[in-house]
């Protein structure tokens, strides 16, 4: 067997590597730092006040934990199909045929809340105030199909600048607040400092159960980081890159997630954030500098096209998967001249154009019902992961595999603690009434309606997979072993 038969396994699925470094960095940042944070953290921290710093940390930590389980996959074997490819090898169809409805599930829910998100940031702006929502929802999805059916090298450049404006917006809100916070200035009245925790009802102001009930919103905030599985199968040189972009993800969870919340609440009291409304842009408006607010929107903008650009790729090529396995109508791996899934491509847009409808339906509560839904199939898929990776790990027990180059910390403990933070995350979900609790009650619904597909879905014999016992020469080169 020679090396372009295993390392290879990604590209004998048509795609382009049209990835490079530069594009896979900002696509793993772009994938943790989304929707979730520049417009659900007004909410959550509406709901829990400056509880929602300790909830981002732990969440963050299992989070992490659950990306170098799949980057221990990914240096295993590279694939465009990520997490569903490696449950079809490490567990089984059925596991697969799961893995891949419960991405379609979160990415379909994520896609409408964030279009519905494009629309609420547009209504900030007073010329724009009388237009209905739904206009502006059909406006951001014809961009970002269009770019996702041109080329993942144009959808890598749009990510790579997307992700940049986050960046750089998010130094700016840190700076600029550790620079208040350092000389005390006043801030809408308000005399900066820890005492605005300890004065507005310490902590936990509404009680430990208000801060556990955060946690599906904090998970959904999360989705996204398993994105950089994908893109590694249309990466150039996913095994030097990988691992650099996925240990970067801890101090950006840190620096990002609670570093942002600990300096909001620091700058303002936490009952100044409300839902609907971006915490950067309430921390800029009581700023008081001209036309900050605005600038600071169109960040939050670009960070919700940003991760309907990357829900919208990263699905696609799941569905194609599913499709090339059996699992989905064939029709879905059928491609265009730029080497794009351009039918799984459109099924998503037909999906998202239901969040347009809903839009004008139900235009105040669309965001947080599609929330739950997403959270369920991020939940699924993280624990997927997780069952992929203790099972590769006995597989390398048993000598089929060699010990892998880039191993999950503490592994299988973190793997199965990671697991059961997952169940206590559902169970949490139930007391969130109404929408955790009927998402929650969902569950049994969705397990029969994948049952039931996979039963009526048109199987296949499995993809060809890598041999499973590499040679020795192909092991050196993969691990890079100098012997």
């Amino acid at each position: 067997m020679n090396a372009q038969n295993t390392t290879g396994a990604a590209q004998s699925d048509g795609y382009h590597k049209g990835l490079g470094r530069r594009q896979i960095q900002m696509i793993a940042i772009g994938g943790a730092i989304g929707t979730g944070l520049f417009l659900g953290a007004g909410a959550r921290l509406q709901s829990g006040g400056p509880s929602l710093a300790l909830v981002y940390l732990v969440c963050g930590f299992f989070a992490f934990l659950i990306l170098r389980a799949l980057g221990e996959l990914i240096m295993h074997r590279p694939t465009s199909g990520s997490f569903v490819a490696y449950a079809q090898e490490f567990i089984g169809e059925k596991t697969a045929f799961i893995a891949g409805w419960m991405a379609f599930l979160n990415w379909s829910m994520t896609g409408i809340a964030d279009i519905s998100a494009v629309a609420m940031y547009m209504h900030f702006w007073a010329p724009f105030g009388d237009v209905p929502q739904w206009v502006f929802a059909l406006i951001a999805l014809c961009i970002v199909t269009g770019m996702n059916l041109i080329g993942v090298r144009y959808f890598g450049e749009m990510e790579f600048w997307f992700s940049l404006i986050k960046i750089v917006a998010l130094i700016i809100f840190l700076v600029t607040g550790t620079i208040i916070l350092g000389t005390r200035m006043p801030l809408d009245g308000h005399t900066t400092g820890l005492h605005l925790i300890t004065d507005n009802g310490g902590m936990f102001p509404h009680g430990l159960l208000a801060a556990l009930a955060l946690t599906q919103g904090v998970v959904f905030a999360y989705s996204g980081i398993e994105l950089i599985g994908t893109a590694a199968g249309e990466c150039d040189d996913a095994r030097a890159i990988v691992p650099r972009a996925i240990n970067a993800v801890i101090w950006r969870i840190a620096l990002f997630y609670v570093g942002s919340v600990v300096l909001m609440v620091c700058l303002l009291p936490w009952t100044a954030y409300h839902a609907g409304v971006s915490p950067f842009v309430t921390f800029f408006q009581a700023l008081g500098v001209p036309f900050a607010d605005s600038a600071m929107n169109v960040v939050v903008l670009t960070a919700a096209l940003s991760s309907l650009n990357s829900g919208l790729y990263s699905t696609s090529r799941v569905l194609r998967a599913l499709a090339l396995g059996g699992s989905a109508p064939r029709i879905l791996t059928r491609m265009n001249k730029n080497a794009v899934p351009s039918a799984a491509i459109m099924l998503m847009v037909i999906i998202y154009l239901i969040g347009v409808v809903l839009n004008y339906i139900v235009p105040k509560e669309v965001f947080e019902i599609v929330l739950s839904f997403a959270a369920v199939g991020v939940i699924g898929q993280w624990g997927i992961i997780l069952l992929c990776q203790i099972s590769f790990r006995r597989a390398v027990a048993k000598g089929r595999y060699p010990a892998p180059a880039f191993p999950m910390p503490a592994a299988p403990a973190s793997a199965w603690a990671s697991l059961v933070f997952l169940a206590v995350v559902v169970v949490l979900m139930a007391w969130d009434y109404p929408a955790g609790t009927y998402t929650v009650a969902a569950i049994p619904l969705i397990g029969l309606i994948l049952a039931a597909g996979w039963y009526l879905a048109p199987k296949k014999p499995p993809m060809a997979m890598p041999e499973t016992v590499p040679s020795v020469e192909l092991t050196r080169r993969v691990l890079g072993s100098g012997d």
